[in-house]
């Protein structure tokens, strides 16, 4: 049977997926579920752009960038971390990998279990210091935005599930 060319592309994607699994140990729906809210899976978003008096294009508020919305300096925290100074943030492959290694980093640091994609999130979008200081607690929006997000990892797990059993 051949493959259509979109269904290659997500088994690609699923087969990075596994491969930032087997380094990290952090659950292929939680690195799913963390790229879907940072990006929707679109390989070269950024922030929106704010215009000064309607008509010129401002800065960014943000570095943030990629699948992963990764900021500049974390990302260059990540490159001399784990060595691989040709990864693109635009990359999927690249950008599963920086989630699972945050994520452990978290887990590791912060004592959050590896499957909590809630406070996997918090500490991915407060940074580890922020979410030591539990600074989430005064953003109501963030709070609900990582509960949704723990339901959509259920989502993706289920569906993780039906294809691993076809």
């Amino acid at each position: 049977m051949k493959i259509k060319p979109f269904m290659h592309g997500i088994f690609h994607e699923l087969k990075d997926a596994r491969q930032s699994y087997q380094r990290w140990d952090i659950p292929i729906y939680v690195q799913m579920a963390i790229m879907y809210q940072k990006s929707r899976f679109v390989a070269d978003a950024e922030p929106p752009r704010p215009w000064l008096f309607g008509i010129i294009p401002w800065t960014r508020a943000s570095s943030a960038y990629g699948y992963a919305q990764a900021k500049d300096e974390t990302w260059d925290e990540y490159l001399d971390s784990v060595g691989d100074f040709g990864a693109d943030r635009d990359d999927f492959a690249d950008a599963a990998d920086f989630i699972g290694w945050y994520c452990d980093i978290s887990h590791t640091k912060l004592g959050i279990a590896q499957s909590d994609t809630r406070n996997l999130y918090l500490a991915y979008h407060e940074g580890h210091q922020g979410y030591r200081n539990i600074s989430y607690l005064s953003k109501s929006w963030l709070q609900r935005t990582a509960s949704m997000l723990a339901n959509k990892a259920r989502l993706f797990q289920t569906q993780l599930d039906r294809c691993q059993m076809n």
